[in-house]
């Protein structure tokens, strides 16, 4: 018997049917290879803003922990305030007021010191620009011979923590009209109904 099968019949013949020409195939593997890169690239990326947001927004969380706190404590110190120049005169009064008014002073010192310890300043904006991120308009004054847009009172200070507004300063400011043109005249309105 002769062995009909011949042995160069399972050899594969280059461009039978159902066959991959190497050189497609390894362009189709180059290819892949070049695509995983990319994703493992761009995961590394996202890896990475992750790790830097969540490093920010824990840097963020100690940096402003006290900040309900010390919008809690603004009102005590509006009201030392308040208290000191609710005496008119401290001089006609009998030595327990002014020892009272020493005390009075000397909390509020200790208040406003504590504030500056921890990166809470007062913003206190008489004579600058209005500025809507730090300030909070409650009338206009005509006729002040300042620049419209100018405070010119301030009924009660603001506050900020670091960089993030805590209380915006309540003012008044300057209306644009025959004294107060040089600042822009009428273009600088200052919108009151906050």
């Amino acid at each position: 018997m002769t062995d009909t099968n011949n042995s160069t019949d399972h050899i594969p013949h280059e461009g039978a049917p159902g066959e991959e020409d190497p050189a497609a195939r390894i362009a189709e593997l180059e290819a892949e290879i070049v695509a995983l890169k990319d994703q493992h690239l761009r995961a590394l990326a996202e890896v990475e803003n992750v790790r830097r947001r969540t490093t920010k927004e824990r840097e963020d969380a100690v940096r402003y922990a006290a900040a309900s706190v010390a919008r809690d404590l603004l009102s005590v110190a509006d009201n030392l305030r308040r208290a000191q120049e609710s005496v008119p005169d401290v001089e006609g009064q009998s030595d327990v007021v002014k020892t009272l008014i020493e005390g009075v002073a000397a909390t509020e010192r200790e208040l406003l010191a504590s504030f500056e310890r921890n990166a809470i300043k007062q913003v206190s904006p008489l004579d600058q620009k209005f500025d809507h991120n730090f300030h909070q308009a409650i009338f206009e004054v005509e006729n002040t011979g300042k620049p419209a847009g100018t405070v010119v009172q301030v009924l009660q200070p603001g506050y900020v923590l670091h960089d993030r507004l805590l209380r915006p300063a309540m003012v008044g400011v300057a209306k644009g009209g025959a004294e107060g043109e040089a600042g822009g005249g009428a273009h600088a309105h200052v919108d009151t109904s906050v």
